[in-house]
């Protein structure tokens, strides 16, 4: 596939982008351009954040316009993923009900306390990274890794289920695997010690919840690979803060 193509399929598979064009015949084969996308949504939600800034507004308000921007131009779909991967690893007694549970529109508890933190951790860590001068770098770069994590999990786990939009999206082959994770490794080796520990937090966070996956449903589905991509990023402002 050509690069315009992948690069199609996965900002019309990750965005609300207006996008025009021929994407890839299966969004998989992308999966190598998720990080990229990742990086634009990143540079404009940074830009976002630093303008209101500029014009005067105070940290956690530009904080919060950089995650809001974030949220609009993927649609919330890793949101969205992450709320119902809470409500139905921890709210169904066995497969079949677990699955159900996390294809019902309607979010639970469990689902809302996960959504409600995941927000308040990332404009926390934002405002964080306002203050200390790397507003960009921070913002751009867990924008970035944060999207190789989900190629590396649908690569790793089996579908969970026959349908859904893992299913339909198949399964990245290993080039396009590598080549994800290769462009978030060389973003974080930007960062030096803090970018290993970041390396190190996104592989912990993406084992553990792949093995809790695989454990409560059999494996990965589209909301469990937004949850992975929202444990990720919050890994990754975690460590490129610390200290």
């Amino acid at each position: 596939m050509s690069l315009r193509s992948d690069l199609d399929a996965a900002a019309m598979l990750l965005t609300r982008l207006p996008v025009r064009g021929t994407p890839s015949a299966r969004a998989a084969d992308a999966a190598w351009a998720w990080p990229v996308i990742g990086l634009l949504v990143g540079f404009v939600a940074a830009a976002c954040g630093w303008l209101v800034w500029g014009f005067g507004a105070t940290q956690a308000v530009a904080a919060a316009v950089t995650v809001a921007v974030s949220v609009l131009l993927s649609g919330a779909l890793h949101e969205d993923g992450l709320a119902d991967t809470a409500d139905g690893l921890w709210g169904g007694g066995d497969r079949a009900r677990r699955l159900e549970i996390m294809r019902d529109s309607r979010i639970g508890t469990y689902g809302t306390i996960a959504l409600v933190l995941s927000l308040m951790l990332r404009w926390s860590l934002v405002a964080t990274a306002l203050m200390q001068g790397q507003f960009f770098a921070v913002v751009v770069t867990a924008a970035l890794v944060s999207r190789a994590p989900m190629a590396v999990a649908m690569r790793w786990l089996p579908a969970a289920r026959a349908d859904g939009l893992s299913r339909g999206t198949g399964r990245p082959p290993a080039r396009a695997t590598y080549m994800a994770a290769g462009l978030a490794i060389g973003a974080l080796a930007l960062h030096g010690a803090h970018g290993l520990l970041a390396g190190a937090l996104v592989v912990a966070a993406l084992w553990g919840l792949g093995h809790l996956a695989r454990t409560r449903i059999g494996g990965q589905t589209g909301d469990v690979l937004g949850a992975v991509q929202q444990f990720s990023e919050i890994a990754v402002l975690v460590a490129l803060t610390s200290g």
